[in-house]
Order: C-alpha cells, then structure tokens, then sequence
C-alpha cells in the first residue's frame, strides 16, 4: 500500500488483520471538459482537464465509518462515485476484500461483489423515480440480484425493509411526492439495503434534510449499521456530522488527502492548517469564548491547480518549498498529515488542545 495509505483503526477485540473491506490505492479521477477540437484550433487553446482526484489513498476495515470531509469541488463525491464505479478511475487501483474491481471489466466479472455495495445519494427529491411506486422503487434492487424471487416474496420483503427504515409496508403503495424530504430518504436507504449490501457509500445523504431530520436519519443510519455489521464510506462536509458518525476521518483538498485519523484524535488534535481552519469555522455552542475565524480564501480550480502544495495560497505558514513541492504523508497507516510545515516542526500548538 503505498505512503497515504488510510487504514481504519479497529478495536482490539474485533480487528484480526483479515477484515479490510475496501482498499483504494493512488485513486485518480481527471475529466476533460476541452472545447471541440476546432474549436482549439480556433482560439489556439490546448485540452481543459478537470483534475477531480489526485492519488488518494485509504482502506476502510469491515463495520468501519470512513468520512471523507472538505469544501465543495475538493472531489469528495467523486471519490463516492470512483468506489461504486459509476465512473471508471483514470488511474489507481480499487480491491474489495482482496479482488480488483478498478476496471469495468474487473466489475463485470465479479457481479457479486458489485451487488455487495449500495450508493445513498444527496437528494431525495432526485434520486426517486416519481413515476414508480415506493414498493416497486424498493423492489428494483430484490429483482435485480435474486432472479426467480416470486411477487409474493418480494412484496414481503420490501413492507420488512419499509418497517426496518422507520415507515410502513402500506407505505409502499404510494408515489415519493406524497412523503417528506426525510422520508424520502428512508425510502432510499430502504432501496439501498434491498440488495443486502455490506458496504454502503453515503454521498451527503442529510444534506438536503432539515436539521431536526438529519438527526434522526443518522441514528437510524447508526443503529442499522450495528444490526447489520454495514460499512460506510460517508461524505460530508458538516463537521457536525462527520464527528457523530465516524470512525476515522478524512480531509480532502482540491483532489488529494491532506489528513485523516481517528475521529477524536483528528478533532482533538489537528496538524494540518486546512483542518485546524475548518474546525475553527464551526459556531462555539458551549459559549467557550474562543474566537471563530472563516475560512479564507477561495478554492483553487482544479482545471489550473497552483503549484506544490494546493492550500500554499491561503496557507499562513506557507514557505518557498510549500509552493512548489507537493508535500507528502508523514505518520502511520491509521493518522498521518501531507504538510510541510508539520515535518520542518513549524506548526504552532493547537489552540483548542
């Protein structure tokens, strides 16, 4: 495994060395968005290449929640959608439990592992289709995986996970616009575990719901994935959330992981400016009287990222090597941090220690 390899830290009692689930290995994800070819000729420009996912690494271990956190466009989705293979890597490698599925070959082959992993996604209102019923819609997955299941069996199946998730089996009659954003989202979870998934990828599945809703859809989240023994890789860019949810955690910036650990450990302690600025930006509930500074600055494109390390632009402690050397993971396999001013000891002491 190479350098930034992230490996869930497992309790003593339940880790065993055998039990890693997902492992992602230099993950890289480029789209090219160039204008049509005569267009370039035109106007003398070369090929425009969206640089999503830059060699990310980690390894989620099985009954883990791995979150990847970090502002919009730093490639946390498309990580999501590279491990459940809607789209293909430009480079690096995926293993599920040991077997390669980087390629869509690699997934064709091994169907069985494909059917093993779920995808949550962000928005209720569009991941439903409204022409379906929520029976058929819950039903879809059931159809898919176990050929020759009879109506009957299915029908039951689907009121059992409709009950799981906290809603009715009379409820799959109806169409989605009849039921709330949050109920929604039970619907979809209920979709996601029709196919008896182990591995669930969870892209900001609370995003879009109301506060008082989002708790209520974590808890379920949590007390599903202890029944069941599931696994998630959640996405997020709440905090908040990451902090209720997660085992280990993973900041993500402009393409690439510049820290991750255990979720305590990580909050309790942060290394790397990037973190320490995002968590000064959360609002102080317990009226402590620290100061909360925004964070600055805007996040680079990734058509034209800036030179060595991305966050050198708004870094305070950005130094002539920050700009232009791309600084690499010092730590272990299970907390480690991508800074150089953390490996030439110039990181000052945390505030919030």
């Amino acid at each position: 495994m190479a350098e930034a390899t992230i490996a869930a830290e497992k309790p003593a009692e339940a880790g065993n060395g055998n039990d890693m689930l997902l492992e992602v290995d230099g993950l890289v994800r480029h789209f090219d968005v160039s204008p049509p070819f005569l267009n370039r000729v035109l106007e003398r420009t070369g090929r425009r290449i969206v640089r999503a996912v830059e060699g990310v690494s980690f390894s989620i271990r099985r009954g883990e929640t791995f979150s990847l956190v970090g502002e919009s466009g730093c490639g946390k989705s498309t990580v999501a959608r590279l491990v459940v293979g809607l789209y293909p890597p430009s480079a690096g490698t995926l293993q599920f439990e040991g077997v390669d599925i980087s390629s869509p070959r690699a997934r064709r082959e091994n169907p069985t592992i494909q059917s093993r992993m779920q995808m949550i996604f962000q928005d209720p209102y569009a991941s439903l289709n409204p022409r379906w019923r929520v029976a058929d819609i819950v039903a879809e997955p059931i159809r898919v995986h176990r050929k020759g299941v009879s109506r009957t069996d299915v029908l039951a199946r689907v009121g059992e996970l409709l009950r799981q998730v906290g809603l009715s089996a009379s409820d799959g009659e109806k169409f989605p616009h009849e039921f709330s954003g949050g109920q929604r989202q039970r619907i979809s979870i209920a979709r996601a575990l029709a196919g008896e998934p182990e591995f669930l990828v969870c892209d900001e599945p609370t995003s879009a719901l109301d506060v008082s809703v989002q708790a209520q859809i974590l808890n379920l989240m949590k007390r599903l994935q202890k029944r069941l023994g599931l696994t998630y890789l959640f996405i997020s860019h709440d905090l908040a959330v990451v902090y209720h949810v997660s085992t280990i955690v993973g900041v993500m910036y402009l393409g690439r992981l510049v820290e991750w650990g255990p979720t305590k450990e990580l909050f309790g302690a942060p290394r790397h400016p990037y973190t320490r600025m995002l968590l000064d930006a959360i609002p102080d509930l317990e009226m402590s009287g620290r100061a909360r500074i925004p964070v600055a600055g805007e996040v680079p494109s990734p058509i034209d990222p800036p030179p060595g390390c991305a966050f050198h632009p708004r870094c305070p402690l950005a130094s002539d090597r920050c700009r232009q050397e791309v600084p690499k993971a010092v730590g272990s396999a299970t907390a480690a941090v991508a800074c150089h001013a953390v490996e030439e000891g110039r990181l000052p002491p945390w505030h919030g220690a």
